[in-house]
């Protein structure tokens, strides 16, 4: 987007916090239009909406072409990489077979994380976000409409550093984080050290084509806010 708010980074983040809050996967990566409607009238929550909208699969952002479709290929880009790695995800996981490219897809994304958060103070990004309380309040109250408790959302927001990496991210803190996810979600505990292995594996296959992705993914992401006619 040009430029960084603690409001589009929350906004970034917020579709895979509301999954951990009880809403949909679907609904939670497709409410940016939603959310532009409801916060055209202010700046800052409009920074949050279009922070959601970078993220989502409906409108068309990140994760449409990391999970959804990828041009030229059948599947997202993350889901595409994974391919090769759903036998040793499923080991490393102790995962049922059906589960494995879901998964996979999982490790390629930390593996990108990897990549990303050594950059541009990204770390100090996130924690300058999740310590911004006063915003924090106003987004639990305003987004009651969308997750219908503010109290439970606040909570997510506050718990959610636990589950991602907000410092600078190596293979073994991200499977560490992945372990108390894994549990959390479905009662499983991952092989953390070959998780770790696996993630680096991910990172040099992403290395050819990385920036590629980025930049249409991006390239898309601005057409599709030019689209929507919000002007800062």
């Amino acid at each position: 987007m040009g430029r960084r708010s603690d409001a589009i980074t929350l906004g970034s983040i917020f579709p895979d916090m509301m999954v951990g809050a009880g809403v949909d996967h679907t609904r939670a990566h497709s409410l940016g239009l939603e959310l532009l409607s409801m916060f055209h009238d202010n700046e800052e929550l409009t920074d949050f909406a279009l922070g959601a909208v970078t993220h989502g699969i409906s409108p068309q952002g990140l994760d449409y072409f990391g999970d959804e479709k990828y041009p030229g290929c059948e599947l997202g880009y993350c889901f595409e990489k994974g391919r090769e790695l759903v036998a040793q995800t499923i080991e490393a996981c102790n995962l049922p077979e059906r589960m494995g490219l879901w998964k996979a897809h999982n490790i390629v994304e930390m593996g990108i994380e990897m990549k990303i958060s050594c950059r541009d103070h990204y770390g100090q990004i996130l924690r300058r976000a999740f310590n911004n309380h006063t915003l924090i309040d106003h987004l639990s109250t305003v987004l009651s409409a969308v997750t219908g408790d503010s109290k439970r959302l606040k909570s997510r927001i506050a718990s959610f550093p636990g589950y991602i990496e907000v410092y600078r991210a190596t293979a073994q803190s991200l499977a560490g984080k992945y372990r108390i996810q894994m549990y959390a979600r479905h009662q499983i505990n991952i092989n953390t050290p070959k998780v770790a292995q696996l993630i680096e594996v991910a990172a040099g296959r992403v290395e050819d084509d990385l920036a590629d992705f980025f930049r249409m993914a991006e390239q898309h992401v601005q057409k599709e806010i030019k689209s929507m006619q919000v002007t800062k």
